[in-house]
């Protein structure tokens, strides 16, 4: 089979969604303060400064929303500017600037935003849950809506990719959020991964959830091909790189 690489109908595309491009550039000028304390501040919260989180989800939020102000270019102006999703978006939005203003003050107050069940925090970190799974669930919605011009083998992998972002995150999250930490099992020597600091000696929930949030990236990409195979043979191959990584994860194995 011969797969020719094409490229988008750029003539056609529409403008990036309002109210998701404010609140990406939101989230990223929001960052900017995050980053002087990264800077200036020398507090240390399990061995990293206690504002390394917060800045993790700046750019995880910054390149989620606009992923999704970018797609929205393939579709039709104005097929997500009913009321009734700008409302949805403008939910999403709250659940956002929630998360953001928990994990903030958390690494504010040099404590615990993840995996804290003491008193207040318990209740925040039970409906930080709830906020993360709706934010997520846009990505959903918005496959939903790329799914009908599926005919189109781009329009297929976006699909694809956004709704195996909701599918495949939340169980993964859901695990994860459900126990006292990210890893199955106890390091001896502490070896981690570059960069990322996943762990290289025992299980790392942490792995197989960055790999679901970025099925929305992954799979889209066959869609260039030209080749609806193409695309469903990357979105099974993902969703079993991430099932493998889960599993591995699960029984308190490192990935390789």
């Amino acid at each position: 089979m011969t797969v020719t690489l094409t490229a988008p109908r750029f003539a056609a595309l529409s403008r990036p969604h309002p109210h998701l491009t404010r609140l990406t550039l939101f989230i990223a000028l929001a960052a900017l303060p995050l980053m002087a304390a990264y800077g200036l501040d020398d507090r240390l919260f399990q061995g990293d400064s206690v504002w390394l989180k917060p800045l993790k989800f700046h750019l995880a939020l910054t390149v989620y929303t606009g992923t999704l102000a970018l797609f929205a270019m393939l579709l039709p102006e104005g097929t997500f500017g009913s009321r009734r999703w700008r409302i949805y978006i403008g939910v999403v939005a709250a659940c956002i600037f929630a998360e953001l203003l928990w994990i903030g003050g958390a690494a504010a107050l040099g404590t615990a935003s993840h995996f804290n069940l003491e008193g207040v925090w318990g209740l925040l970190y039970s409906l930080m849950g709830a906020a993360a799974v709706t934010l997520t669930s846009l990505s959903l919605a918005m496959g939903i809506v790329f799914w009908r011009h599926r005919e189109d083998p781009l329009m297929l992998a976006v699909a694809l990719g956004l709704v195996l972002t909701f599918v495949l995150t939340v169980p993964v999250a859901g695990t994860m959020s459900s126990g006292t930490g990210h890893l199955v099992g106890t390091p001896v020597t502490g070896a981690r991964f570059p960069i990322m600091g996943w762990s290289l000696e025992v299980g790392d929930l942490r792995l197989p959830h960055f790999l679901a949030t970025h099925a929305m990236h992954v799979v889209p990409l066959a869609g260039l091909t030209g080749s609806r195979a193409a695309v469903w043979a990357t979105a099974a191959g993902f969703t079993a790189l991430v099932g493998w990584c889960f599993a591995r994860a699960l029984m308190g194995l490192p990935p390789f």
